[in-house]
């Protein structure tokens, strides 16, 4: 029998991605969200090819409607995105623990109850703390885990979760942490801001990033595609990986874009974000053969070309 895969959240930016990627592919896809905007996948797919994937229009919190759609769809591959971000789970705490804790937990209970083994799941690097909990140089993978926002507190839960899913019932997990992705569709969250100024520079708009700092940048093709991988190659246990890459500046990242595009204004803020300028990614190249890592050079050009494509669409 031919793999279902469940994406929740596919509405979102790597989840609308990942729903891409597996069209191509001509895998089965079935998309689990709240939302029934499409516009970040009408960025990425023509409306025939949105045909041959299944929208299943349902709430996280809701444990009853995931065992049905687990069910009704014989669904084999689980890549779970969905969540509210920072800004969200800070407005609203309850809410934001509702979805994003207690909506992971009905992912591993639809999983326990239709005998499927193995989830890949969103976590963050909002699962760590600022610079300053850290010696200089890229945080290991196992370094200590002090969130100082809600959302990274969540995340942490959502990691030990899986590893008592993984004790008690022998479910196996793997979470990725990306840190600042980037591409056609990325609108939303705090770290957008630079894929903002690539849709003002590909419209000969200036534009200006609120913060500076170094970074990590991860094109959002590339995370869909490492979580997909995720889903299709489990590992032993619930395990974690940062996802990493060479560090890069915000300047430097304006630079590169300011040369595509000459004439382009963009500024930057003095305005370094609260968090380490990298992950060391050491545990997920050693586990995984491929990690999807496309030069920033090239990122950046793959996402200008795609929104000069998409014109007044974007």
């Amino acid at each position: 029998m031919a793999d279902t895969y469940l994406v929740t959240g596919g509405m979102g930016c790597i989840g609308a991605w990942a729903l891409y990627h597996l069209q191509r592919r001509g895998q089965r896809a079935v998309n689990f969200d709240l939302s029934t905007d499409r516009h970040r996948i009408d960025w990425l797919m023509s409306a025939d090819e949105q045909a041959a994937i299944t929208f299943v229009q349902g709430d996280l919190r809701d444990t009853d409607a995931l065992k049905a759609v687990f069910a009704d769809y014989s669904v084999t591959r689980v890549i779970h995105l969905a969540a509210l971000q920072v800004p969200f789970c800070r407005a609203n705490p309850v809410l934001g623990a509702e979805v994003n804790v207690t909506g992971t937990v009905n992912i591993f209970e639809a999983a326990r109850a239709n005998g499927v083994g193995h989830i890949a799941f969103a976590s963050s690097i909002g699962v760590y703390g600022p610079p300053s909990d850290f010696p200089p140089g890229l945080i290991p993978h196992d370094a200590p885990k002090n969130p100082r926002t809600l959302y990274g507190a969540y995340k942490v839960c959502n990691e030990q979760t899986a590893q008592v899913y993984n004790e008690e019932n022998g479910i196996t997990s793997t979470a990725l942490r990306p840190y600042t992705v980037y591409g056609v569709g990325r609108d939303q969250g705090m770290t957008s801001e630079p894929t903002k100024a690539l849709v003002a520079a590909a419209k000969g708009q200036p534009y200006k990033i609120p913060f500076s700092g170094e970074m990590q940048f991860q094109w959002a093709s590339d995370v869909a595609r490492q979580f997909i991988l995720a889903a299709e190659q489990p590992l032993d246990g619930a395990r974690g990986f940062n996802l990493g890459g060479p560090p890069s500046t915000v300047a430097r990242f304006v630079e590169i874009t300011e040369a595509a595009l000459p004439g382009v204004e963009i500024e930057v803020a003095e305005n370094p974000l609260p968090f380490p300028a990298g992950f060391d990614d050491s545990a997920l190249r050693a586990s995984f053969n491929t990690v999807y890592e496309t030069p920033l050079e090239e990122g950046i050009a793959e996402t200008i070309a795609h929104i000069q494509r998409l014109g007044d669409e974007i």
